[in-house]
């Protein structure tokens, strides 16, 4: 398993090196909040095996310990705006020159909780750069309608799962994602299960069964 971490540019990441002739499809993985570049890997076994992992620490110190995609801001939910600093320097920093085993011209994002929020912003913004999106107990941030029109990710598979009894971020904010990124053009797959912030059992047979209908 050849898995390493490297810092440049104030960022800190960890990754993992697939087998087999380059360059490979790149998956971008997102912790949640007060998590850090190591909270990601739970999924690794669930995660296509060709793919260049990337896991990056946020930029931002958490209250709680660990770190944050967002300048804290205590009482609100996340907007777009407290994560476009982050998804800017992220873009600028990671590209073939770091990782010449991995294709940057798209990328494969998953994030979980206020990752996932990370990464709705990202595909949002730079719709360009994504080639899927999975968002695992997450949010989509305030002020996305701004960017949500018919064909901004027209035809994008999105996969989005989430618990019923979540009692970190409600369950209705996951199904209001997914009806929002419908909008935006997205071909969403929805797993629900009554669990509470995490991944069932179903839902994480679901994402695997997402990641083999689009072939990474």
């Amino acid at each position: 398993m050849n898995e390493e971490s490297v810092s440049i540019d104030g960022w800190v990441m960890r990754f993992h090196l697939p087998g087999g002739p380059g360059p490979s499809p790149v998956l971008l993985m997102l912790h949640g909040w007060t998590g850090d570049e190591n909270s990601m890997w739970v999924f690794m076994n669930r995660l296509p095996k060709n793919a260049l992992l990337v896991a990056p620490r946020g930029l931002f110190t958490a209250e709680d310990g660990g770190y944050s995609w967002q300048v804290t801001q205590s009482g609100r939910w996340a907007e777009v705006r407290d994560f476009q600093p982050a998804v800017e320097k992220l873009l600028a920093t990671i590209n073939e020159q770091i990782f010449p085993e991995g294709d940057f011209s798209r990328l494969h994002i998953m994030g979980f909780s206020q990752g996932a929020a990370f990464a709705y912003t990202l595909a949002l913004l730079y719709p360009e750069r994504v080639t899927s999106l999975a968002g695992l107990s997450g949010f989509l941030p305030e002020g996305a309608s701004t960017w949500i029109s018919p064909r901004r990710l027209a035809g994008l598979p999105i996969f989005i799962t989430h618990g019923s009894e979540d009692d970190r971020v409600p369950v209705e904010m996951a199904r209001h994602s997914a009806e929002m990124l419908e909008k935006a053009g997205g071909n969403v797959t929805y797993c629900e299960d009554n669990v509470g912030h995490k991944l069932s059992v179903n839902c994480f047979q679901a994402l695997e069964a997402f990641y083999r209908r689009i072939k990474i």
